[in-house]
C-alpha cells in the first residue's frame, strides 16, 4: 500500500463502499428472510455510517502533527470546498441515490472545530451529539422543511447527528497506533451495538408507532436516531477492529478491498455516475446479476489503477488542491537547519 496508509482503514473503507453499493443495486425480493425483511437490509444505513466515521479517521492521520493543526484544518475545509460541488454534480445525474457527498462536505467542515480534542473528549461530544441532535434535527425540519442534501437537517444525512461517526472516528484515529486497539473497538463496538438494538427492541414493542417518542428510539436504517447512531457505530467499530487485524496480518490477500478504499472517492462516484448511465430499472428492479457485475468491476478497477497508477482521479484532485490551499494559507512550520 502506499506510504502512510493503514491498511486496515482502507479495508473497511472499502467494504463501506461496496456496502453502499449494495444498498443500491442488492435484490430484496431475492434475499427474504422468515419474518420478511430481507439480509441485504443490514446494509442500509450502517454502510454509510461507515463511510462517515472513516471521514473522522482520516481526518485524524491528517492532523496527527500537533504543531501544524493549523494547516491540517485548511486542508480539510479545502477539501470540503472540492466536496460539495462534485456531490450537488453527482445528484444533478438524477438517479435515484441520495448522494452522500454534500452532507459529507459540511460534517468535514464542522469537524474542524474539534482537531485538537483529546479522544475522551470527542467521544463526550459524540455523546452530547446522540443526545441533543436527533431532536433538534426533527424540530428543524418541522419548522423549516426537510433541507436538501447537505443541510444540517436533511433527511438522510443530517449532519447535526451525523458529525457523531466523525466524532467517534477522530477519536479512533488518534489511538491507531495502539496495539490494544483493535481489541478494545471490538468489545466496545459490541457494546454500543447490544445496546442500540435492545433500546430499539424495547421501544418498538412499549411505544406506540406514532408517538414522537418512538423515532428517536429506533434503529430503522436512516431514522438518525440517537439510538440507530449508537447501534451502527457499534456495529462500524467491530467490522473496524477486524479489518486492522486482516489488514496487518494479511495485507496481500486484503489488497482489493483495500485498493478499493484508497479509491473511495472515486469508486462512489463511479457507482452513482454507473447508476446513471445504466438507468432506473437498476435501482428499481435490481437483480443479483448487475450487483456482481458493478461490484466486481469496481474492485478489479480499484486494483489495477492502484497497482499502476497510485492514487486514484478523484483522490489526486483532493489532495492536489486541499495541499496547495493549505500551503498557501497555512505554510508548514520549516525546521531550522542545523
Amino acid at each position: 500500500m502506499g506510504s502512510g496508509r493503514v491498511v486496515g482503514v482502507d479495508v473497511a473503507r472499502g467494504l463501506a463502499v461496496l456496502g453502499m453499493l449494495v444498498a443500491h443495486l442488492g435484490p430484496d425480493d431475492a434475499a427474504r428472510l422468515p419474518g420478511g425483511g430481507s439480509w441485504l437490509e443490514a446494509f442500509d444505513g450502517r454502510s454509510a455510517a461507515g463511510f462517515a466515521l472513516l471521514a473522522g479517521v482520516s481526518a485524524a492521520l491528517m492532523s496527527r502533527a500537533p504543531d501544524r493543526l493549523g494547516h491540517a484544518r485548511a486542508r480539510i475545509l479545502a477539501r470540503a470546498a472540492v466536496l460539495l460541488p462534485l456531490g450537488y454534480a453527482l445528484a444533478a445525474l438524477g438517479t435515484l441515490v441520495v448522494v452522500i457527498l454534500p452532507a459529507y462536505a459540511v460534517m468535514f467542515a464542522m469537524l474542524t472545530v474539534a482537531l485538537g480534542w483529546r479522544p475522551r473528549t470527542l467521544l463526550a461530544a459524540a455523546g452530547v451529539v446522540l443526545v441533543v441532535g436527533p431532536p433538534l434535527v426533527l424540530a428543524l425540519r418541522a419548522a423549516l422543511g426537510p433541507g436538501f442534501l447537505g443541510a444540517p437537517w436533511s433527511r438522510w444525512y443530517p449532519p447535526l447527528v451525523w458529525i457523531a461517526y466523525l466524532l467517534v472516528g477522530l477519536a479512533v484515529g488518534r489511538v491507531l497506533g495502539d496495539p490494544r486497539t483493535p481489541g478494545r473497538l471490538a468489545r466496545w463496538g459490541l457494546a454500543a451495538a447490544v445496546v442500540g438494538h435492545a433500546t430499539n427492541a424495547v421501544a418498538t414493542r412499549t411505544v406506540a408507532p406514532g408517538h414522537p417518542l418512538r423515532a428517536l428510539l429506533v434503529t430503522e436504517p436512516h431514522s438518525s436516531s440517537g439510538v440507530e447512531v449508537l447501534a451502527n457505530t457499534g456495529t462500524v467499530l467491530v467490522v473496524l477492529a477486524g479489518c486492522l487485524v486482516v489488514g496487518a496480518r494479511w495485507p496481500r490477500a486484503a489488497l482489493p478491498l483495500a485498493a478499493t478504499g484508497a479509491l473511495a472517492l472515486t469508486a462512489y462516484a463511479g457507482q452513482v455516475v454507473a447508476i446513471a448511465a445504466l438507468g432506473p430499472d437498476v435501482v428499481l428492479h435490481p437483480t443479483w446479476a448487475t450487483l456482481g457485475v458493478v461490484g466486481a468491476v469496481t474492485l478489479v478497477a480499484a486494483t489495477a489503477w492502484w497497482l499502476t497508477l497510485g492514487r486514484g482521479p478523484l483522490e489526486r484532485v483532493l489532495h492536489g488542491v486541499s495541499t496547495a490551499v493549505a500551503d498557501a494559507v497555512a505554510p508548514r512550520p520549516v525546521t531550522p537547519a542545523r
